[in-house]
């Protein structure tokens, strides 16, 4: 086969036929024949790129190949084509340097690495002989079906790649290589809870499997299972202890848990061995960010950009900051980065969202949207969110979680009052709120706990979301499920306590889906519902970009939908948990600071203090996208800031119905 397999359209199988028959020229016509209805076909133009090659055409080939790079800069097998193409021109150098780029975005390509392996031993490269070597030997003793499927993944042919490798997995039975590929794309498709039981699997299977135990600390860390990351992580420093991947996953750690300090000291070690790496700025930055040390994450945010040109992520993390005010030359140089043919998508809508914060600081709100709905668009086209599973949610919560449910489960649950929950949409008010608590003497803020996000998933089971036994099952649960699912609760988040203050905060946002279960749990937790205007909220949502998660926020259907959701969700809970949560409304804490503050701590059963008052004053870390606000006096210069933006949305105006007035 002239072309190594990979997922294609059908259309595109017919050029893979003629390829394999070795009918070149034909292949070539069909593929022009494609490319002119379908001028931006990755497939297509990989493929013509390799019929002028096998013909002969080598700068035709290799000039498809650049149109082909402007247009999928991340594409592996590219890179492979164009060393091929190098092969034949006789260029050793300008071959390695296609294949070693084709291999570090993908290396599950047996024939850039089998190629490699042949230009290093010419060049005199016998250690990298040997490396690529082990490679190809490591390639070939797989099935080709796992190979395929890596390959696939790496190419970013996510549902392609999954369906393989679940289907060698059903025919063939547990394969340590098929169980750590599906693992890695369920971490990417943020399938967690399936991830963590392949590794877990795949660990026992191997337990010296380094590399496994590596991608089990990061999906730990994504789960926020930080106790246990720590200890996954302390075991391959024991038998390895300058692992790289392992102390950056430490530092990470160190400042999920609030140990900034330590975290600043094992980043600076690794930055001390490798000064130009860009991620690791990013990395410092973040920390100091959430330490409050804003000079000092500008800095780094800065480097981060300098030693990576066009790194999206810096500029979108000083954008973040909402106070940092870009000068002329960055804001340049930041479209220039983004219009860059050969940007990746990463990169570009990092820019979009940094850009359309720009330009929105400097009043030029219609360029400002621009950006902000190209950033969305391109974000939108890597989610997978459904609207319909959260909807099909909330009326079964509707329909369970009655009135006389709750009656008939009075007192059930683990007694205490330490929780505070914080819920509602993103960018509705909840850190100022979490911020004016933590300035209590006897209140703790964490930070948005994962705890029950990762119960319901646990009570979901292994259906997933679109086929869920959950909130059904919670009618079959006894008393002592619920009394044990909040001692559990108060044991585990005990790791992010570290003042011995009484009360905590949970500020998790997406928790209101789960109010039902809370309150049986623990019944004595307070839990206050952070609402915004809707025009407000949506908007302001729609101009984050976020970390990970609230994939809704990326396109104004979906942000409307998940609101009109959350009301809807939000009332039922007022009718039929009457007094169970307190809605404090942004634009009225704005309005009346003393009269909210006194209204939220009397609801807590706290005593008034002056400092929740002075809470900017506050000092502690601040891990949201508002960390820079809430260490301001309050202000209502955000209140309005969507208004600018109105001929613009009438689309989410319309989405939202009578929300939009409410």
């Amino acid at each position: 086969m002239h072309a190594e397999s990979a997922a294609v359209s059908q259309p595109t199988a017919r050029v893979r036929e003629c390829l394999d028959r070795g009918q070149f020229a034909e292949a070539q016509r069909e593929a022009q024949a494609l490319l002119a209805s379908s001028p931006a076909d990755r497939d297509a133009l990989y493929m013509l790129a390799v019929a002028q090659r096998l013909q002969g055409q080598l700068a035709e080939a290799l000039e498809t190949l650049e149109r082909l790079q402007s247009l999928h800069p991340e594409y592996s097998r590219l890179y492979q084509e164009r060393g091929h193409g190098h092969v034949m021109r006789r260029d050793a150098k300008g071959a390695i340097e296609a294949f070693e780029h084709a291999v570090r975005l993908n290396p599950a390509l047996p024939a850039s690495w089998k190629t490699l392996e042949a230009l290093y031993r010419m060049s005199g490269r016998e250690a990298d002989a040997s490396i690529a070597g082990a490679h190809v030997a490591k390639l070939a003793s797989l099935p080709a079906a796992i190979v395929t499927a890596r390959s696939m993944f790496a190419d970013g042919e996510i549902e392609a790649a999954e369906s393989l490798v679940r289907r060698y997995l059903l025919t063939h039975g547990d394969h340590i290589e098929g169980m750590r590929l599906l693992a890695q794309i369920g971490m990417k498709l943020e399938v967690l809870d399936d991830a963590e039981l392949l590794l877990e699997g795949v660990l026992q299977m191997e337990p010296g499997y380094r590399a496994a135990r590596l991608d089990y600390v990061q999906v730990l860390l994504q789960r926020h299972k930080h106790r246990q990351a720590r200890e996954e992580v302390r075991r391959i420093l024991e038998e390895e202890p300058d692992n790289r991947a392992c102390r950056t996953a430490q530092a990470t750690i160190s400042t999920e848990l609030g140990e900034c300090e330590q975290a600043l000291k094992l980043y600076g070690e690794l930055l001390s061995e490798t000064p130009d790496h860009p991620e690791l700025h990013l990395s410092v930055a973040h920390t100091l960010k959430t330490l409050g040390r804003q000079q000092e994450a500008i800095e780094a945010y800065h480097r981060a950009a300098e030693v990576r040109p066009g790194y999206g992520d810096a500029y979108w993390s000083l954008a973040n900051l909402k106070t940092y005010r870009f000068t002329d030359e960055e804001i340049a140089r930041m479209r220039a980065a983004e219009a860059a043919p050969r940007a990746a998508l990463a990169d570009r809508f990092h820019l979009c969202f940094a850009l359309g914060k720009a330009l929105e600081d400097r009043g030029q709100y219609g360029e400002s949207f621009a950006y902000y709905e190209r950033g969305n668009a391109l974000k939108h086209s890597e989610c997978r969110y459904r609207p319909q599973y959260t909807e099909r949610n909330t009326a079964a919560q509707i329909e369970v979680c009655t009135r006389e449910f709750f009656a008939e489960r009075e007192g059930w649950g683990c007694p205490g009052e330490a929780p505070i929950f914080i819920v509602g949409l993103p960018r509705a008010g909840s850190t100022l709120i979490e911020q004016i608590l933590a300035s209590h003497s006897q209140v703790e803020g964490t930070m948005e706990l994962s705890d029950i996000p990762r119960l319901v998933q646990q009570l979901r089971g292994r259906g997933g979301e679109e086929d869920s036994n959950y909130p059904g099952v919670l009618r079959r649960l006894a008393r002592e499920d619920f009394e044990r699912f909040g001692e559990q609760y108060l044991a585990d988040t005990q790791l992010y306590r570290r003042a011995g203050r009484p009360r905590f905060i949970d500020k998790m946002p997406n928790n209101f889906r789960h109010i039902g279960l809370m309150h049986l749990m623990l019944p004595g937790a307070r839990i206050i519902d952070a609402r915004r205007g809707a025009m407000a909220c949506c908007f302001s949502n729609f101009k984050q970009l976020f970390a990970s998660g609230q994939q809704f926020t990326y396109s104004f259907e979906d942000i409307a939908r998940y609101y009109r959701t959350y009301v809807e969700l939000m009332d039922h809970w007022e009718r039929v948990l009457p007094g169970a949560v307190l809605r404090v409304q942004h634009e009225e804490l704005v309005a009346d600071v003393e009269g909210q503050v006194r209204r939220i701590l009397e609801f807590c059963g706290l005593p008034f203090e002056a400092g929740c008052l002075e809470f900017h004053k506050t000092a502690r870390r601040v891990h949201t996208a508002s960390s820079e606000q809430v260490r301001r006096p309050i202000n209502t210069e955000g209140l309005e800031q969507w208004r600018h933006f109105e001929p613009w949305l009438g689309p989410l105006r319309s989405a939202l119905g009578p929300l939009a007035e409410r």
